[in-house]
């Protein structure tokens, strides 16, 4: 038996020199190199009592080091747990108590605050620091630099990434070495990326876009990435020359656009501007595409799924659209147990080899979402034009998404209404230039209590990782309701549709 994904993606590494990885610095990681630092973090990670099916969790900055990490979990056949670095050591406490990893890697500078909580759910903690080193690079350094990939089937698990609904906890969504595998065939597939591409990674690793679409897609195809801790305007301007692609979210379109050096000149050598994770605005495609003469591919996806949906590398990429199934993906709108005619609006159903295999520990709730005949319930709702284009008209569960990241109104919810003075609180996301969405609470006091906004916000700041905090309040009387008492969120985002318009 082989290893489907590390075959795919890292074995051809194997004594090609030329860069893999173009740093910040301008200095550059070959392919061969990265390779065998995968190797030497396989051995040290078996040797820290790593097994295949383990889960690996890291909450760690984005570096060469924990990219390669990423490849050594697939070397083990282990299952990958990236956390984002946002996350407050609640939250951290959470997802290690559900996935009980073998081993914890976490930056240095959290490590007293982290370690307890570690030893409580039985993992051994590393670290990684922002630099790339740390006891992983200590431990990894003496070890031999050829690893012999353990093996695989394509449905074992190769990834663990945690999602969460409205309500109850944080789900993790099981992802398959087919699931990652058959996405980045068809990604590579419909937006033509080679060996010669070089794309600009601006993006995060703790998330799928930045990972398992970018990451993905440029190892499977033996291209080069310029590979930024994050987002900076002045640097990715400053590198755009260099690359024939670029993913990223609509957060860094806006920023890019509201810099007057973003002109034609600058982005000739780019093939394709490509935007997720969060919508994209219509006056945002428009700008780009009147500023470059680029017009910018935007696609949809989700935790569960990887990439569903893509506009045409080739032919009309609609603004306000997310396109057409990807080779392989089955697409249908539903009410209930019908599908909708063309035009009419309903809940998106996807299924194919990209569908994850369930929820971890959770069979009730993926029997929920997953139908029998294999189609996964996304909770978004679309509309197929007459020409087949999917527009997603909103979500079902208040899914905010800002700047890329999902942020679940409950959870902000329950902090708020626990603030002293608050009677109940509603948090939805509304349209903001920048990030795509907003957070925005609307919150009600209790009676004969006088509340300031400030204040409020002021008493969640330190218990939510920062995208999730609102970034504005109102407190007023009472909130919306319909005849059954439930609370009316689409009448306080039309109410404050503009609040950041100005």
């Amino acid at each position: 038996m082989t290893n489907p994904l590390h075959d795919a993606l890292f074995a051809p590494l194997s004594g090609r020199h030329s860069p893999l990885l173009i740093l910040q610095d301008g200095t550059t990681l070959s392919a061969d190199a990265f390779l065998r630092r995968i190797a030497r973090q396989a051995h040290a990670l078996r040797g820290a009592g790593v097994a295949k099916g383990d889960r690996i969790a890291a909450q760690v900055a984005k570096t060469p080091e924990a990219l390669a990490l990423y490849g050594a979990a697939v070397a083990l056949g282990a299952v990958f747990l990236p956390l984002n670095p946002a996350y407050t050591p609640g939250e951290v406490a959470y997802f290690l108590g559900d996935s009980t990893p073998r081993v914890f890697l976490c930056d240095p500078a959290r490590q007293a605050s982290l370690a307890p909580m570690a030893a409580r759910h039985g993992a051994a903690l590393l670290t990684l620091d922002a630099q790339g080193g740390g006891t992983l690079t200590d431990m990894a350094a003496a070890q031999p630099d050829g690893f012999d990939a353990a093996p695989c089937g394509p449905d074992d698990l190769a990834a663990l990434l945690y999602t969460s609904g409205t309500t109850g906890r944080s789900k993790g969504a099981m992802l398959t070495q087919r699931n990652l595998l058959s996405n980045a065939q068809a990604l590579a597939q419909l937006w033509r990326f080679t060996a010669d591409d070089v794309l600009l990674h601006a993006l995060p690793i703790f998330h799928t876009h930045g990972l398992f679409v970018a990451s993905n897609v440029s190892l499977l195809t033996g291209g080069a990435m310029i590979f930024l801790p994050g987002f900076d305007a002045d640097t990715v301007l400053r590198l755009l020359p260099q690359a024939t692609a670029m993913m990223g979210v609509p957060t860094f379109y806006t920023r890019l656009l509201s810099d007057p050096r973003l002109d034609r000149d600058l982005v000739a050598h780019v093939r394709l501007f490509v935007s997720g994770s969060a919508p994209l605005l219509a006056e945002t495609h428009q700008a780009f595409e009147a500023r470059t003469g680029q017009r910018i591919l935007e696609r949809y996806g989700m935790t569960e799924t990887n990439m569903n949906t893509s506009n045409p590398y080739d032919g009309q990429r609609r603004a306000g659209t997310v396109g057409f199934p990807l080779p392989g993906v089955e697409l249908r709108l539903t009410q209930g147990d019908t599908e909708v005619a063309t035009g009419d609006i309903g809940q998106i159903e996807v299924r194919g080899p990209n569908v994850f295999a369930g929820y971890w520990k959770m069979p009730e709730k993926t029997a929920e979402e997953l139908r029998p005949d294999g189609f996964f319930q996304t909770g978004d709702l679309g509309r197929l034009d007459a020409d087949g284009y999917l527009r997603i008209v909103g979500r079902m569960k208040d899914l905010i998404i800002s700047g890329g990241f999902n942020v679940y109104p409950k959870e902000v919810e329950m902090l708020l209404d626990a603030v002293p003075g608050v009677q109940e609180s509603a948090v939805i996301g509304l349209p903001h230039p920048d990030f795509g969405e907003a957070v925005f609470a609307v919150v009600v006091p209790k009676a004969g209590v006088r509340l300031e906004a400030a204040e409020v916000l002021s008493g969640i700041g330190g218990r939510l990782a920062r995208f999730k905090q609102p970034k504005a309040a109102v407190v007023v009387a009472e909130l919306p309701r319909n005849a059954m008492g439930k609370v009316q969120k689409n009448v306080l985002r039309q109410t404050y549709a503009g609040w950041f318009a100005s």
